[in-house]
């Protein structure tokens, strides 16, 4: 049985990826500070899986923290999804994001290295392929970025890219994943940002259960179906089996191995309403205000290298994201609170 350390192991995708490993049998440290998510997440996974994790409360800053654990456990690999995400904050505190996500996995690395764990996949992001909507993305697309959250997931893809090249017994995989939405079809885990969703589909559930009075599309003058912006959208479990997948995958020689998860094509605002409004039989009220500064008529994934080397491919639909999604809201109208 192989120990996996899980940084961010509460959040919303790292949470469903615990459960997701729990299920494939492997053994499950979890590290979270907790600033955006919530203990209960990892206590419902124990209770779905009916299977235990350990779970450290901890900052991938504080190198004496990490340290320990490594030194408690016998650990194989890590997925690491530990930091702060909210590209609207980060405009607004740059060092806050540099700090926390790209010194946190310098010290990561670093105790990785001296533990002899030179075995990591990382949560990237398609936000790394920039303003471009030259669609689908494939991983060898120019990468670029419009603020500092997607500067960091640039740097620590170089970070761990100059690494391997140093390095050849590290095996590193870099998963950019487009949009996930949905939860797990209990509705027990689910996604609970803090505040004002910045993402459109907790957004859609909340005007559904009554938190938020209407959904702001933001402009209707794209080039697209309908003139709204159009956006790869994955169920999260589908994100979830993609790291169990890309930790059994094939280790590459040369640099990391860079995957992108998606569907394959696009869904507009419009369309991603609809769907939530005909599978769930509930009217959402929405509103057509400006474009917000920095979007791209379309972005969606060419997945197919994934599906070669992982044996990876996103299998839910968009019915059953606008479903699950529903489903973990109404059972839970304010969150994990």
């Amino acid at each position: 049985m192989q120990r996996i350390l899980v940084t961010g192991g509460a959040g919303y995708i790292g949470s469903h990826t615990c459960l997701r490993l729990l299920e494939a049998g492997y053994e499950v440290i979890a590290v979270d500070n907790f600033c955006n998510s919530n203990p209960e997440s990892l206590e419902r996974v124990k209770k779905l899986t009916g299977k235990s994790l350990t779970v450290y409360e901890a900052n991938i800053c504080d190198r004496q923290s990490i340290k320990k654990i490594f030194e408690a456990h016998d650990i194989d690999a890590v997925i690491h999804f530990a930091g702060l995400k909210a590209v609207g904050e980060s405009v607004e505190k740059p060092l806050e994001y540099y700090y926390n996500n790209v010194y946190g996995t310098l010290v990561l690395c670093d105790v990785m290295a001296d533990a002899g764990v030179k075995n990591m996949v990382f949560s990237s992001s398609a936000t790394v392929y920039g303003l471009s909507d030259d669609v689908p993305f494939s991983e060898d697309a120019p990468t670029s970025a419009t603020n500092p959250y997607g500067r960091t997931k640039l740097f620590i893809e170089e970070i761990l890219s100059d690494l391997k090249v140093a390095d050849k017994e590290w095996s590193i995989t870099l998963l950019r994943y487009f949009n996930p939405v949905g939860a797990h079809k209990s509705g027990l885990i689910g996604e609970d940002p803090k505040g004002t969703p910045n993402n459109l589909m907790p957004y859609i559930s909340q005007v559904a259960v009554g938190r938020l009075k209407q959904l702001q599309v933001l402009g209707d003058d794209y080039p697209t179906i309908d003139g709204t912006g159009v956006r790869d959208y994955i169920h999260v479990m589908d994100i979830a089996e993609g790291h169990v997948k890309a930790l059994e995958g094939p280790r590459v020689k040369e640099g990391p191995a860079v995957y992108n998860l998606g569907t394959g094509k696009g869904n507009s605002v419009l369309e991603v309403v609809k769907a939530f409004e005909k599978v769930n039989g509930i009217v959402i009220p929405y509103k057509i205000t400006d474009r917000r500064a920095g979007d791209v008529a379309s972005s969606y994934a060419d997945p197919s290298k994934a599906q070669k080397h992982l044996n990876w491919t996103a299998k839910l639909t968009l019915n059953d994201m606008v479903r699950d999604a529903w489903n973990w809201q109404k059972k839970n109208p304010n969150g994990y609170a």
